[in-house]
């Protein structure tokens, strides 16, 4: 089995971004469930340039799973999307500085709905207790541009593509109270969850 982790790198407002981080992290993992899959890496520059250029490369490995991570720095909790919509931010410029001209990212298509089982996502991470939610909004920058490419690519249900955003985590020991966001370890454990469930969905 062939699975793609993806995240981003920087971008304005956001000079670390954990999703980055996350894909290192996961690709890092040991447990026996994994052991018999290929994990390709890769973190996207975070432009649209970077993701027209990279992502049909990263499809060229035939994956059987696709799973992306973005940043949502003002959501509170880990949203599993279920829907990538035909929309482009005119406000905001990615780290090249690039701003899209146009509102769609194309001409008379509708958006576009995730095949993958949503439910039994969202109840791997609840299980470990990291707050989380569905999603059918993943904005309109870089990671619904994202999400909106790789579920194109998809032909019989194949790949299994999933995209993920979370929110902004403590990085560094802090002790933990009501105010903080949760801990990156927190947040690896929910990842490595929704991973090991979109595997056992692609395996039935």
């Amino acid at each position: 089995m062939r699975v793609v982790i993806a995240g981003f790198g920087p971008f304005p407002g956001a000079p670390v971004n954990p999703s980055g981080l996350l894909v290192t992290a996961l690709a890092r993992r040991r447990r026996p469930v994994l052991a018999g899959a290929k994990i390709i890496t890769h973190i996207f520059a975070t432009s649209y340039e970077a993701v027209d250029r990279d992502l049909p490369k990263l499809f060229t490995a035939k994956p059987d799973i696709v799973l992306i991570f973005g940043l949502a720095g003002k959501r509170r909790q880990l949203c599993i999307e279920t829907r990538a919509r035909n929309a482009l931010s005119l406000l905001f410029p990615d780290a090249s500085r690039h701003r899209p001209t146009r509102s769609t990212i194309e001409a008379g298509a509708s958006g576009r709905r995730g095949h993958a089982p949503f439910a039994a996502l969202l109840g791997a991470v609840r299980t470990g207790g990291f707050p989380a939610r569905l999603s059918s909004d993943a904005g309109r920058y870089l990671c619904n541009y994202v999400y909106w490419h790789a579920l194109g690519r998809v032909r019989g249900n194949r790949p299994l593509v999933q995209f993920v955003h979370v929110p902004r985590v403590r990085l560094s020991p802090q002790r933990p109270s009501k105010r903080h966001a949760p801990s990156f370890a927190r947040l690896v454990a929910a990842a490595e969850a929704l991973l090991i469930a979109l595997i056992a969905a692609s395996r039935r």
